[in-house]
């Protein structure tokens, strides 16, 4: 059957030779999922995964225990072990129910360790996906809907390309059994009046309106990626070690500088903004003077800010009065983790760093700047206040302030960003330590 090879295609195209897929299924209990559960269960006879289903009780129906209940004895059936998480969902969150249910489920499956989440998305899924997202002005992101593997969230689809009606007919040649969400006739919700007022409406006139439709997806979706690929390009020409560089930014034509300024913020895990905010940030980015100071809100949430500094700009995300209070000692692990969330790295390499095996028997104390030290890194230069030395280094004012510092005993041995102490420094023949602060991408 279509559907059943459907299935074993994409975990093959997924499924490692020497490994075995431990698997989730998203189970509602209605067609979809029970049909997916089924084509799994007969599948699963020919190739070898672990699979367990979740069952996301949302407390949002009246019927809501009836359909654990439900999924609860067809797990049984096919001896499939079943989790029913029970979530809150949040009706004052400003989302929309829709929106905050999805955000909830998501949530829990995600909670689960698995290597793959299955979702029994379809064809007409992805068709009404499309037209919601055209009539909110999405960009292509949104636009290219769902995709059958989602490698970075670890999600699969193996129905997307299958249409709702292929699905019931295979449920009932297998005589399965589901349930109705009564709240899926309720055509207050956008997806729901989409489904039952103007799909039928298109498809009366243009029969394969949900093929045809979820066919422009894949377009705009293989297009997306495209243009992932030209940020990535241009990324390596204007990013560095997180920061932008503004001056190369704006020799790039306007169209490319939205698309690597778009890509940029996503990759830093931000929703994407709307146009004209988009475009309002980039306008002021571009056009500030040189030495401005730059500070735009870009997520109130977590107030996090796209700020400008000599040049470059920077994600800073605000941190409390105590984000800079440090005081640890290391212990020989590979990264540690500051106050602020920023990680200390460390690192051993021949003839760099820090000498700490020649220098031997005392500790690595990190500590937060408490203003009037004095650092040599450079033999042939003299000693300078580090506050001078952070300054002619072009180190942003609210990095200076979290900056941690690297102490052999009670002498200043590291100041990440800056150097070694030229007295501790590494020969070419020593094994070093080199300690790297990684904060760029969370500043």
């Amino acid at each position: 059957m279509r559907i059943q090879a459907q299935v074993a295609q994409l975990l093959s195209e997924v499924a490692s030779s020497n490994t075995t897929l431990n698997l989730l299924l998203a189970l509602s209990g209605g067609v979809d999922s029970c049909v997916l559960l089924h084509a799994l269960a007969q599948v699963k006879k020919t190739h070898h995964f672990n699979l367990q289903a979740m069952h996301v009780h949302h407390g949002l129906s009246p019927n809501a225990d009836a359909w654990a209940d439900f999924c609860a004895k067809t797990c049984a059936v096919y001896q499939v072990p079943l989790e029913v998480a029970k979530v809150n969902v949040e009706k004052n969150a400003g989302l929309g129910l829709e929106a905050a249910a999805r955000e909830a489920r998501y949530q829990a499956l995600f909670g689960f360790n698995a290597d793959y989440i299955l979702l029994a998305h379809h064809q007409d899924d992805q068709a009404e996906t499309l037209l919601l997202q055209l009539l909110r002005g999405a960009g292509l992101k949104g636009l290219s809907a769902m995709a059958s593997q989602d490698a970075d969230r670890k999600l699969l689809r193996p129905l997307l390309d299958i249409p709702r009606a292929e699905i019931e007919s295979y449920a009932k040649s297998a005589k399965l059994t589901w349930i109705d969400d009564e709240s899926n006739l309720d055509t207050q919700y956008d997806r729901n009046y989409c489904r039952h007022e103007v799909m039928p409406v298109l498809k009366a006139r243009f029969y394969s309106a949900g093929a045809t439709l979820a066919r422009s997806a894949t377009h705009i979706a293989e297009a997306a990626d495209l243009l992932d690929e030209l940020a990535q390009i241009d990324a390596q020409t204007c990013l560095f070690e997180g920061r932008m560089n503004v001056e190369l930014l704006t020799a790039l034509s306007l169209g490319r500088a939205k698309n690597l300024f778009r890509w940029w913020l996503a990759s830093m895990s931000f929703s994407a903004p709307s146009k004209d905010r988009l475009d309002d940030m980039l306008k002021q980015l571009i056009n500030a003077s040189g030495d401005a100071m730059l500070k735009i809100l870009l997520d109130k949430a977590s107030d996090t800010y796209l700020r400008r500094y000599q040049g470059f700009a920077y994600i800073e995300t605000y941190h409390s009065e105590h984000a800079s209070d440090i005081a640890m000692i290391w212990q020989g692990e590979d990264s540690l983790i500051m106050p602020d969330g920023t990680q200390l790295l460390f690192e051993r390499k021949l003839g760099e760093g820090l000498a700490v095996d020649r220098l031997g028997g005392h500790k690595l104390r990190i500590a937060s700047r408490m203003g009037g030290e004095r650092f040599k890194p450079n033999l042939t230069r003299p000693t300078r206040t580090l506050k001078h030395l952070l300054q002619e280094a072009n180190i942003p004012p609210w990095l200076r302030e979290r900056l941690p510092l690297v102490y052999l005993d009670d002498t200043l041995a590291v100041v990440p960003l800056i150097g070694v102490n030229c007295m501790m420094q590494a020969s070419k023949s020593d094994i070093g330590l080199v300690i790297t602060w990684k904060c760029f991408d969370k500043c």
